[in-house]
C-alpha cells in the first residue's frame, strides 16, 4: 500500500472532500511504463479545474507535475533504469503524481536537470511542454538559438507559470518579445525572465503598440480571458501569423476577424498528445532539451514558493488556493514526504 491524496466532488477547495489523505495499492509497471517515487509535485490551473469537476465517487488522484527517482522499469523500456531522476507531467488518463509512486509512460519522462533541486525541477514539465508545443509545434517558430530573429511575439498573461517559460524559450529562439503584465512585481518578473517590452494588459493593446512602434505581431500568445483579448490580437497579428491560446474561451470567438489575413488559430493543450496516443514521445525528447537548456543556464526554474511541510492533503490544498487566487507569479511546488494523516479512505 501508499499513501495518495484523493479529490472528491465538492464546493470549493476549503471543503474536506477536495483534499483528502488516504492509501491505495502500489502501482506495477506496463511493459512501456516506469514507476518513480515522487518527490516534489507543482499545481497548475489545469490541476485545479480538473479538481473542480471531479464526479467519480472514489475520488480521483491528481497532480501533473513532478519530479522522483525510477523505481521499476517495464521491459521494453531502454532509455532508463532504476534509480534515475527524472522529470514529467504525465497524462490525465492515469492517476496523477499525489502518490507516493506514480506508474508513468516511459516516452512522456526525462532526466531532470542536475542544476535544480527536486523542488526547482518540479516546477517545470507542464509549462515547459506547454510553451514549447505552442511556439514551435502549433505557431511555426524554428527551435533553435537564434532561429528567429527579427520576429515578434507578443505574449499575454506573461508573469504565469507558462507564460515564464514562453518568454525564456523564445527569448533563446531569437524573437522579440512582448509580455503583458500589469502590477509592479510581475513587470519586474517578465523583465528579468527576458522581455525586450511590457504592455499592461488592463490597458489598450492596439495604442501600446502603436506607441511602441510595433505594426504588428508574427504571434500572438493568450494565456489568459481568451475572449477579451482575441479581438486586439486579430488585429495585431500579421497576415498569414498565428494567434494561439490555452484558455477555453467562454463565448464563440469572432474568428472572421482572421479570414482577411490568412492567420491561424492554434489551441494548445498539453495532454491533447498523451489523451489520443499522438506524438508521445515527442513530449520526453522535448524535456530533454529543456533539461539541456537548464543546465546549460539558458533556461531557469520558474519556481517561486515552496511549500515544504511534506505532501499531504492540507499542503496540497494550501497550494491549490495559492493557484486559485489567480494572483501567482512562477510555480508553486510542494515537497515530500507523503506525510497525510490516513483515516481509512481511498482502496484497500
Amino acid at each position: 500500500m501508499m499513501k495518495v491524496i484523493r479529490s472528491f466532488a465538492a464546493s470549493g477547495i476549503e471543503d474536506a472532500p477536495a483534499m483528502v489523505d488516504a492509501t491505495m495499492a502500489a502501482p506495477i509497471a506496463g511493459v512501456q511504463d516506469v514507476v518513480v517515487n515522487v518527490v516534489a509535485v507543482s499545481v497548475n490551473p489545469v490541476d485545479t479545474k480538473l479538481r473542480q469537476n471531479v464526479t467519480d465517487p472514489a475520488g480521483k488522484v491528481f497532480g501533473y507535475d513532478a519530479v522522483g527517482t525510477i523505481a521499476q522499469v517495464g521491459q521494453d523500456v531502454t532509455d532508463f533504469k532504476v534509480g534515475d531522476r527524472v522529470f514529467y507531467a504525465g497524462t490525465t488518463k492515469r492517476d496523477g503524481a499525489n502518490a507516493e509512486q506514480q506508474v508513468v509512460d516511459a516516452r512522456l519522462i526525462a532526466k531532470a536537470p542536475a542544476t535544480l533541486s527536486d523542488a526547482e525541477a518540479a516546477a517545470m514539465p507542464l509549462t515547459s511542454l506547454s510553451a514549447g508545443e505552442v511556439l514551435f509545434e502549433k505557431m511555426g517558430f524554428l527551435f533553435g538559438e537564434g532561429a528567429n530573429e527579427g520576429r515578434e511575439l507578443l505574449i499575454v498573461n506573461g508573469a504565469g507559470g507558462v507564460g515564464s517559460m514562453a518568454i525564456q524559450l523564445a527569448k533563446w529562439a531569437g524573437l522579440t518579445v512582448t509580455a503583458t503584465a500589469s502590477r509592479p512585481e510581475t513587470i519586474a518578473w517578465v523583465k528579468q525572465l527576458g522581455a525586450d517590452r511590457v504592455f499592461n494588459h488592463r490597458e489598450d493593446l492596439i495604442a501600446q503598440a502603436k506607441a511602441a512602434a510595433v505594426d504588428a505581431f508574427d504571434g500572438i500568445l493568450i494565456l489568459h480571458s481568451t475572449d477579451q483579448y482575441f479581438a486586439a490580437a486579430a488585429q495585431l497579428v500579421t497576415a498569414f501569423g498565428h494567434v494561439a491560446s490555452i484558455v477555453e474561451n467562454v463565448s464563440p470567438l469572432p474568428m472572421g476577424l482572421l479570414k482577411n489575413k490568412a492567420a491561424s488559430f492554434d489551441w494548445e493543450y498539453m495532454f491533447a498528445k498523451s489523451d489520443y496516443a499522438v506524438d508521445m514521445a515527442g513530449q520526453g525528447v522535448l524535456l530533454a532539451d529543456i533539461a539541456k537548456l537548464v543546465d546549460a543556464g539558458v533556461i531557469k526554474t520558474t519556481l517561486t514558493k515552496t511549500l515544504a511541510d511534506g505532501i499531504n492533503a492540507d499542503s496540497l490544498r494550501a497550494a491549490h488556493q495559492l493557484v486559485e487566487a489567480n494572483k501567482m507569479i512562477g510555480k508553486v511546488v510542494v515537497t515530500g514526504p507523503f506525510n497525510g494523516n490516513v483515516n481509512d479512505q481511498g482502496d484497500k
